[in-house]
């Protein structure tokens, strides 16, 4: 059996080598897809084939792909989170020194310089007293959101002498592991800002995040503060940064997000949404979707999934495995076991696992599956996909 996959979007080749092509089909004019793949492309106003299974992203976020609407339908959405962790931390590093050196506005000023080599270097003379910096070790860095990219954030400005503040109250054991013991616990947001020289956040843009900095902690902010934005526009209220930016009470703004009225602020170092464009991150990302879709494809494993229960459950021998996506109520497992057993299958191992409003069975039965008894199960009140692996 093969599986047909379409690309919405060039995917690097280090991701397609690990579907091979004897059991795989990709491409951009796929019909009737079994998977999507995607990068950046916008599929809020797509239709989406009633044949897709799975759609992975080549990246992080997900806020290009209509996750809700496919979450009813019973499709889970695969992500490559901490692909692209070393890629961030790089540019929020570098965003780090550009603001403490000024370097965007001295090179601008010796890029608009006129004259001969002794009237350029009188004006480097007289101009340069206009960018005095500072340097980072012992001045404190806040980080917002401690996953995979605030982590490494973290860890790394530590290393470089600096204070480093960690604020994320759902930080997951496997980070917290990988955290640097220099790295202290801020009590709260407001305890994080009131305590920073600079603030960089790393948390996905949802109701709770919007707007999370805004005049209200950048007044706690220390004067002349930095502020650091690779996540995404909307988490950081422009008109409040702005007005601090023009009030001196941030001297800097660095964000890889540019719009008409921050790009040209002198205060605002705006990039072309940078973070995740290095051809390493760009590999990772893919390799890691490839995997994690192979999986769920070929052995109904769940990894990395913004939607869908985590999911691992080892093949038992000689069975067939079931997968079933259903809505998260009480006695769905029952009822499925109820049609199994009405086939006269035994149950040799099954997983249920549930996030949120769904939930994910896998279960291998003994013996050879009677015709229609799929069919029987997805009929279930409640069931959004049932399939053969």
């Amino acid at each position: 059996m093969g599986f047909r996959i379409l690309a919405l979007n060039t995917i690097s080749p280090k991701g397609l080598e690990r579907l091979p092509r004897d059991r795989y089909q990709i491409g951009s004019d796929i019909k009737d897809p079994d998977a999507i793949l995607v990068r950046s492309a916008d599929m809020h106003s797509m239709k989406i084939p009633p044949t897709v299974l799975a759609v992975g992203r080549a990246g992080a976020g997900t806020n290009n792909i209509p996750v809700a609407a496919l979450s009813k339908r019973g499709i889970p959405v695969f992500s490559a989170p901490g692909a692209n962790a070393n890629a961030v931390k790089e540019l929020v590093l570098a965003g780090l020194f550009l603001a403490a050196r000024h370097i965007c506005e001295s090179w601008q000023f010796v890029r608009e310089l006129q004259g001969d080599a002794a009237a350029i270097e009188t004006a480097v003379e007289q101009g340069k007293k206009r960018f005095v910096g500072h340097e980072l070790p012992g001045r404190t860095l806040g980080v917002v959101g401690l996953g995979a990219i605030g982590v490494e954030v973290a860890n790394a400005a530590h290393l470089l002498g600096m204070h480093v503040l960690g604020y994320d109250p759902q930080i997951t054991v496997q980070r917290a592991w990988q955290l640097s013991s220099g790295v202290e616990q801020a009590l709260s947001l407001d305890d994080l800002f009131s305590r920073s020289d600079a603030v960089t956040v790393h948390v996905p843009l949802d109701d709770s995040t919007r707007s999370l900095v805004n005049m209200q902690r950048i007044r706690l902010m220390r004067d002349g503060a930095t502020l650091l934005n690779f996540s995404r526009a909307a988490i950081v209220a422009e008109d409040d940064v702005l007005a601090a930016l023009d009030s001196g009470k941030l001297s800097a703004y660095v964000c890889d997000f540019p719009t008409p009225r921050c790009k040209d602020h002198t205060g605002v170092v705006a990039l072309p949404h940078l973070g995740a464009s290095t051809s390493e991150a760009e590999e990772n990302s893919a390799m890691m979707v490839a995997d994690t879709l192979r999986d769920f494809l070929e052995n109904g494993g769940i990894r990395h999934s913004v939607n869908f229960p985590e999911a691992a459950l080892p093949r038992v021998p000689a069975t067939a495995r079931i997968a079933i996506a259903n809505s998260n109520v009480p006695n769905m497992v029952g009822q499925i076991s109820t049609r199994l057993a009405e086939a006269g299958l035994n149950i040799a191992d099954l997983l249920n696992k549930s996030k949120g409003e769904v939930a994910y069975t896998l279960i291998d039965v003994d013996g050879q599956l009677p015709g229609g008894l799929i069919e029987r199960i997805a009929a279930i009140q409640g069931v959004l996909g049932a399939r053969v692996l």
